[in-house]
């Protein structure tokens, strides 16, 4: 047998669009839930939670449109409530009306949660559940999700398993034992987790719902897998409310790549969809227009970042030395960054990941650090704008080909009424460029009170992007996705530093700087480097002048 036979089988269930869309400041449209929804089908995930039907509008149009998927799609609600059979319960028919392959039902398994919030008693609760789990396993893949589960167990043990073993004798396939609150640490997980297989419900029936809380999500979910459970829930880029859900672009390569996970079980992610985790993740964040964190295990821009000259000499000679796995398995990438604490080892690093082979001994390489070096004492900051850097190297190296020059540009910001009589600023930008003896003018303006960004940076980067002739093609996918500004020095002789991130149609991001005493001749530097990486990138030819 292969040795993907030998291993147990685990299940992903994806929350992000119930669980995940409680995160504050997240509201998914119809169209941004249609998109999630695939991008977690390409993944390979079991289960797909596309939220409560009947909750709300969005919900409800969400289910009527929703794309079909391989991932088994789940509807969640609660169980039926007191005085009505489960038949006649309004709210549970909605969730079973959405037409879903498997509807997940919550009800709560702490017993002061059953007093206190529901009112109820306990063997009113039990009985609940028993009857809403038994009407939907009689058409439906049935999920229970037992609410507060540790808390409860902690408090009454008996109890809280009753709770679990009225849902598994009522049909559900999947029992989940939810952390609501997310204060459980890993060890005690592990420890009820035994405890309950132990009192008869068998691990292959169990799941793991972890909240974030203490910032142990994904070490929950973990400890509870080693000790029997065979589901793990959680959301894309640990989504969800307060601190956010088990997150499963961490949690998922963990089960893949690290042991005795991935030896000891399967899931349904393969080789090939992993290397798309990081593509995925940055997806959803530009769906929710968010900053993707840098800092983000396995797919943040900082997961595989080594600044330290040491860190960056041993990864010349072998990157295990300083890199758990390997970056491209994850769809993420290598970066060592450049800054006034590089040394040598850091540059021909960089200069290898850039594609560039420069023998060690090069005199020019004394020469990129010293510029490197004379810059950042002026405000400049490569650590973080690796596009400027490479421009900065491939123009001392004699590689980097002139596209377009710049003659001049101006902006001219303008506080007036419309229309309307609001106040509103209005931008203009022009800019004049020369592209092989060819003079080209483009303008652009906008207005803040008409709500779009009409800010002067925006304005000068619509202006610089609209004609650059040849190369036209080359950025029409491009768009700024992040704009960060810090003032380097104080007092009158301040300084302006402007970090631009661009993003283009395959899902590259990139970084460049600009530094000025004046904030928008600071951007229009950062947005000249971002537009000439691109092309050097995509491998635009410089237009030769006219004889």
């Amino acid at each position: 047998m292969s040795e993907q036979d030998l291993r147990e089988r685990l299940y992903l269930y994806d929350t992000t669009l119930r669980d995940g869309q409680q995160t504050a400041g997240v509201q998914f449209s119809v169209a941004e839930k249609i998109a999630v929804a695939r991008a977690l089908d390409t993944l390979g995930v079991d289960y797909i939670e596309g939220g409560w039907p009947g909750a709300n509008p969005t919900d409800s149009d969400f289910f009527a449109e929703r794309p079909r998927t391989r991932a088994t799609f789940t509807a969640f609600g609660m169980t039926k409530r007191a005085g009505r059979s489960a038949a006649n319960d309004e709210v549970l028919a909605a969730v079973m009306n959405a037409g879903t392959e498997a509807v997940c039902l919550v009800g709560k398994a702490h017993p002061w949660q059953v007093t206190a919030a529901l009112g109820l008693s306990l063997a009113e609760n039990v009985e609940n559940i028993r009857a809403s789990v038994a009407h939907a396993a009689a058409t439906r893949e049935a999920l229970f999700d037992a609410e507060h589960f540790f808390d409860g167990y902690r408090a009454d043990p008996g109890y809280a398993i009753d709770c679990l073993r009225a849902a598994l004798e009522a049909g559900a396939r999947w029992i989940v034992l939810c952390d609501t609150n997310g204060g459980t640490l890993p060890g005690e997980i592990g420890r009820i987790v035994r405890a309950v297989i132990d009192a008869g419900l068998p691990g292959d029936r169990l799941g793991i719902h972890a909240h974030d809380d203490t910032g142990n999500a994904v070490a929950c979910s973990l400890a509870a897998v080693e000790a029997g459970v065979r589901q793990v829930q959680g959301t894309l880029n640990g989504l969800g409310e307060r601190c956010g859900n088990a997150n499963l672009t961490t949690l998922i390569p963990t089960l893949a790549l690290k042991e005795p996970f991935r030896s000891g079980f399967a899931t349904g992610v393969p080789a090939e969809a992993l290397r798309g985790l990081t593509r995925i993740s940055r997806r959803l964040d530009d769906i929710l227009n968010r900053v993707p964190l840098r800092s983000a295990p396995y797919v943040g821009a900082s997961a595989f970042t080594h600044k330290a000259g040491l860190h960056a000499s041993a990864i010349l000679k072998d990157p295990a030395t300083y890199e758990h796995v390997a970056p491209e398995l994850v769809g993420n990438s290598r970066l060592i960054p450049m800054s006034n604490q590089a040394g040598l080892s850091n540059l021909r690093a960089r200069l290898a990941a850039m594609g560039i082979a420069v023998e060690p001994k090069d005199p020019r390489l004394a020469g990129i650090l010293e510029e490197i070096k004379r810059r950042e004492e002026h405000g400049y900051a490569y650590d973080g704008a690796q596009a400027s850097f490479e421009l900065l190297a491939r123009r001392d190296l004699g590689l980097m080909p002139e596209f377009f020059e710049v003659e001049r540009y101006r902006v001219t910001v303008e506080r007036k009424r419309d229309a309307r009589g609001r106040m509103g600023h209005l931008s203009e930008a022009l800019v004049v460029v020369r592209i092989g003896g060819e003079r080209k003018m483009s303008a652009s303006e906008g207005t803040i009170a008409d709500g779009s960004d009409g800010g002067p940076v925006n304005a000068l980067a619509t202006a610089l992007a609209k004609d650059l002739g040849p190369y036209q093609h080359f950025i029409d996918d491009m768009k700024l996705v992040d704009f960060k500004v810090r003032i380097t020095h104080g007092g009158t002789e301040a300084v302006t530093r402007v970090i631009i991130d661009s993003e283009d149609g395959q899902g590259r991001r990139w970084s460049t700087v600009g530094v000025s005493a004046n904030i928008v001749d600071a951007s229009f530097e950062a947005l000249l480097d971002a537009i000439n990486w691109k092309l050097a990138r995509d491998g635009a030819e410089p237009v030769a002048a006219a004889a």
